[in-house]
Order: C-alpha cells, then structure tokens, then sequence
C-alpha cells in the first residue's frame, strides 16, 4: 500500500462502530418481530426492504464504477476505492439473499401460498400463467445468477485495480474499460430482472415497463448520495484532506442533480403511462398507494425526494459547500428508504374480502423497517470500511491523478452549475 495515502486510522473505529450498531438494530429488529405476534411475515417483510436498499447501494456503486471507467472521468478517481468496496459488499448481500430465497419467499410473495386461500379469481388465474418463473426453485436459482454476474464483475474490476496499483500496468485500465461497456448492459438487465423477481413479482397481476430502469435509478440516487456523505467525511481527515477540492464535490453534486432529474422523470412517466391506460391489471397498484397513509408519503416523495432537493441542488454555492451537500445526500438516503416501504409495503396488506385494508403502517411497523434497515446497514457499512482499509484510499499509478490533484476537473461544462 502506498503510504502517502494510506487510509486514516480511525476508519477501523468507524467499522467497528458500525458493525456494533448493525447487532443492536439486528437484535431490536428480531424483538420488535417477536411483540408483533406474527414475528415470521413481520420479520421478513421489513428483511426485503432493507435487502432491497443495501443491495441497491452496491450495485450502484458497481454501475458508476463502470462508468468512470467508461468516460476516462477523472472525477471517477477520488471514489474509485470507494466504489470498489462497495461492490465488493454484494458478497454479503448474496448471503443475506439467501434465508429470503430459502425461508421467507413464503411469507413475502402470493405466488407461493396455497391456491386455496387465494380469493382472488384474477390474481389466481395470473398466478397460475405465471406459474413456470415464479416458483421457489426459479427465484433462487435466477437470484444466484444475479449475483454471479454482479460478483463477477466487481471481482474482475477490483483485480484489475490491485494490477494497475502494483505493476503500473496500464493495459490494466484498458481491460477494465472493455469490461465496462458489456458490463453495464449485462448488469442492466440483471437488475431489471431482479427488480422484477423481488418486488414486482409480490403484485403478480401488476406490470411496468420501465420498472427496472427506476429501481436502476434509484439505486443510482442512493449509491451516489452515499459516496458523497464518505467522501465529505474522508475530506476532513488526512490524507485525503489535502486531495478533495471543492471542485470535486462540485461535479458529484452535478451528477446528483442529474440522476435525481431522470429519477423523477421515470417515476412520472410510470405513472402517467399507467394512470392513462387505466388496465385493470395496472391501476389498482397505485389506487392502494393513494389511500390512508401511503398518499401522504407520495406527496412527501414527490416533494423531499425531488422538488426539494432539485432545487437545492440547482445552486451552485451549496455544491461547493461540502456540508451542506453532505446533507442533501443524507436526505436523498432518507427518501430513497421511504420510496422502498411505499413501493412494497403497502403489498403486505391484503385484507380478507369481508375486511377492508388498514392502508398504513402501525408504529410498530415503522420500527421494524427501521430496525431493519439499520441492522443490515451496520453490517454492510462493516464490511464496507474494512475493504475500504485494505488499500490506499486512490489510485495512485494512474495517469490522470496528477491532473486531479493539480486542479480538479468538471464532469459537465456548464459552469454557471
């Protein structure tokens, strides 16, 4: 490891920390199951959107480590050992994937549950069509496959990486750049099957077309968001204090923006497509999510997940402060959690037909989800810091750092952003 940017010591009290945090949410999250009296579905259903949450971050982290190798970005090198470690995490996420593929897909999704106690004719009969892919066997065997080519990718780009770092090998970058391209496209369509496996599927008769183009993005605005928040934090110890410029945090808050516009831009042209064509087999989707609860957590969406920070994204001053970026990232981190529970929670309410659907979350709930989501957070930011320890915190045999550490660069050209 080259010494002059040897990752700071406290990193290794951040992990522990973290990982500490990780077992207490784990433990709070397992007893607030066990309270609720049907601790086998609460349990699992809040597991899927914390699965769902931190696997988005790693594999955000892999799409954006393709693309800096893709454009020759040098805003790409300062969090290109940031963007290694957290796609080495899916590691872990394929782990944790596996008690939902082997123990709750039971609990979670109504393609598995008896016939019998399916009242719906219309959703039994779509079951029944669907039934050669949405089978145990086939969930586990398609989530497997994702993730060995997830894998797959980050463990050839990472070894590439240690070769450039170790050997000055440039071909090194060459190979990794030839990668990327096919790579990307590859894990696109992964993650829109996945995206469809794990979440679509638990509403069999509902479909979207661009559903895995916005479970793409939004992992974008996590993962993206999450480098920001390391990378302010990275700022302020040695030796990466005397790396960071304001310029630098300048570009990713652009890119922010620009991945926050197309978020948006997806999310509304799934609704519009859908609220227009008025199916039988679409609308009711969204009509669960304009009721009791889930309506005001849409309208808190459309205005902290998006008009909000858009507009506060929009300047230029608060690009160049870090903190104040930092806390944008941290509201976009917030926002994409609640965007998970509105996406799937409100498919864990099917009431009996003589009962009508409660349409919200009880406190209990909430903590649950909360629970959960800090439990595997812990875990993964554990595993997170301790990859990110092993190496120095940037590339340093690449060619284009000393143009980086001389004056930064602008991912976009427009200045005045």
């Amino acid at each position: 490891m080259n010494n002059e940017y040897a990752p700071p010591a406290d990193l290794g009290r951040v992990q522990k920390i973290a990982t500490g945090v990780g077992l207490i949410g784990v433990i709070l999250w397992v007893s607030v199951a066990v309270i609720s009296g049907d601790a086998k579905n609460t349990f699992f259903q809040s597991y899927l959107v914390a699965f769902i949450f931190w696997t988005g971050i790693s594999l955000g982290c892999l799409g954006f480590l393709m693309i800096q190798y893709l454009a020759g970005a040098s805003w790409g090198l300062l969090i290109r050992r940031q963007l290694e470690a957290g796609s080495h995490a899916l590691w872990l996420m394929f782990i944790l994937f596996l008690p939902i593929a082997i123990f709750g897909v039971h609990s979670l999704y109504i393609w598995m549950h008896d016939p019998s106690t399916i009242q719906n004719a219309a959703e039994l009969k779509m079951i029944d069509h669907k039934r050669p892919w949405l089978n145990q066997p086939g969930f586990l065997f398609r989530g497997v496959i994702y993730f060995a080519i997830w894998i797959g990718l980050a463990t050839y780009l990472r070894t590439w990486s240690k070769q450039q770092d170790q050997n000055r090998d440039l071909g090194a970058t060459q190979r990794a750049q030839n990668l990327s391209a096919p790579g990307f496209v590859i894990s696109a369509f992964a993650i829109t099957f996945a995206g469809v496996d794990w979440v679509m599927s638990l509403d069999p008769e509902w479909y979207s077309t661009i559903f895995g183009l916005l479970m793409l993005i939004g992992q974008g605005v996590s993962s993206l968001s999450f480098l920001i928040m390391v990378g302010v934090y990275l700022s302020g110890r040695e030796p990466m204090s005397g790396v960071y410029q304001n310029k630098h945090f300048h570009d990713l808050g652009k890119l922010l923006l620009t991945v926050v516009m197309v978020w948006a831009y997806f999310s509304f042209s799934q609704l519009l497509i859908i609220w227009s064509g008025n199916l039988p087999e679409e609308i009711p989707w969204y009509l669960e999510r304009f009721r009791g609860q889930w309506q005001w957590i849409g309208v808190g969406l459309i205005l902290l997940n998006f008009a909000l920070p858009f507009a506060l994204l929009l300047s230029r001053d608060l690009k160049h402060n870090r903190r104040r970026l930092m806390m944008v990232a941290l509201l976009l981190i917030v926002m994409r959690f609640v965007d998970l529970i509105w996406l799937i929670a409100p498919e864990f309410e099917r009431a009996p037909a003589d009962q009508t659907a409660h349409y919200g979350l009880t406190i209990a709930n909430y903590i649950n989800y909360v629970a959960a989501m800090v439990g595997v957070g812990g875990l993964w930011l554990g595993w997170f810091f301790y990859q990110l320890r092993q190496r120095a915190l940037v590339p340093y045999n690449d060619p284009q750092l000393g143009e980086v550490l001389a004056r930064g660069e602008h991912l976009l050209s427009f200045e005045g952003y």
